[in-house]
């Protein structure tokens, strides 16, 4: 399988590398192009790949290179152009999310998608994380989401907000794990350091009554990602970063206090760590603490090896166009209740864009 990667920025250097990857170990597939328009991002990548790197999608598709699959790793704001380019060439896509900037954008992927008979996945990476995936096993019925996903500002994906740039990223996997239609949504959200929101924060009620919190944040000190999700009597955690899961239970020897408060969600964390040391230091009464086993594994290589899997195949991938357009769906509904909050609260001056160097992006 001939493949290239559309645009090597911060993401698609890592498609390269991964395709090449597999590339030299064996595997049936063959990195034979990129497409870049920036000069010098084009010659270091022609240099370090020893492949012919274009300056569009039209001059790589006039070359006949025989490919059959791409990686689109562009700005999001032209995922839809480039992909639309691409597929109506008759290649499978790996498109890096979100999917496109708008639903009328990605419902015209979906639908030139559907009608050329190819294949599109969005590039949602954290539902190849090893630890996710181990976790899918374990649901039963979730009714509380809690999900926290913070990082040090730099000037990159500043052409979306915080909640497309990485907040998608929990929203697909909880859309995932509720299974379940959204009901309500609440948000607040403001721009710190670049002119679109930079810290989000999000209620979600589902119609089964499962509810999530999302934070998500661009301009914090530390680097955080995690997921916590509560079901009767069971507590589930996932580190995305350690890729490690843990899983609490409870019998009835637990106090209804702290069965109450894990079950809704509402346990402080510091208990549950002193819990799960207990006084003598083993677990406390009516707790049991399980570590499942995360099989290792670079997320994007499973995320790339799935989407090859199902370009030969032919089936579904493991993440859908129409799980990619959901999550834009809720993301931009978030958006929209942002945006109101601005307006009740009196904000809109704090989203005038900010004047300095710090919103050159690479």
């Amino acid at each position: 399988m001939r493949v290239a990667v559309a645009g090597t920025g911060a993401f698609g250097r890592n498609h390269l590398r991964v395709y090449r990857e597999l590339e030299t170990s064996g595997q049936p597939v063959a990195l034979v192009a990129a497409v870049e328009p920036d000069a010098a991002r084009a010659g270091e990548t022609a240099g370090i790949y020893a492949i012919p790197v274009f300056g569009s999608v039209d001059q790589l598709l006039r070359a006949d290179l025989g490919v059959s699959a791409a990686s689109v790793a562009v700005p999001t704001v032209q995922h839809a152009s480039v992909a639309a380019e691409l597929l109506d060439a008759g290649l499978d896509l790996l498109v890096e999310k979100p999917l496109a900037a708008t639903l009328a954008e990605a419902d015209t992927l979906l639908a030139l998608a559907e009608r050329k008979g190819r294949i599109v996945q969005p590039g949602h990476l954290e539902r190849f994380n090893p630890a996710v995936l181990a976790a899918q096993a374990q649901l039963r019925r979730p009714m509380f989401f809690e999900a926290h996903r913070l990082s040090i500002f730099t000037p990159r994906a500043l052409d979306v907000d915080v909640v497309l740039d990485l907040m998608i990223h929990d929203l697909d996997i909880v859309l995932t794990f509720a299974n379940s239609p959204v009901r309500e949504v609440r948000a607040v959200g403001l721009p710190i350091l670049s002119p679109k929101v930079d810290i989000a924060n999000v209620r979600v009620e589902f119609e089964s009554g499962c509810v999530a919190n999302f934070t998500a944040s661009r301009v914090s000190t530390e680097r955080v990602r995690k997921l916590r999700f509560f079901e009767p009597r069971r507590y589930v955690s996932i580190d995305y970063a350690r890729r490690d899961l843990l899983v609490i239970r409870l019998d009835g020897s637990v106090p209804p206090e702290i069965a109450s408060a894990l079950e809704s969600g509402k346990l402080d964390p510091a208990v549950l760590a002193q819990l799960a040391a207990g006084a003598a230091g083993g677990p406390g009464p009516g707790l049991s603490f399980a570590k499942p086993q995360v099989l290792p594994g670079e997320p994007l290589r499973l995320e790339i090896e799935s989407f090859l899997e199902s370009v030969r195949t032919r089936r579904a991938p493991r993440v859908t166009a129409r799980q990619g357009r959901d999550a834009l769906a809720l993301a931009l509904e978030i958006q929209s209740s942002m945006a109101a909050h601005a307006v009740r609260a009196g904000l809109q001056d704090f989203f005038e864009p900010p004047a300095g160097p710090i919103l050159q992006t690479s």
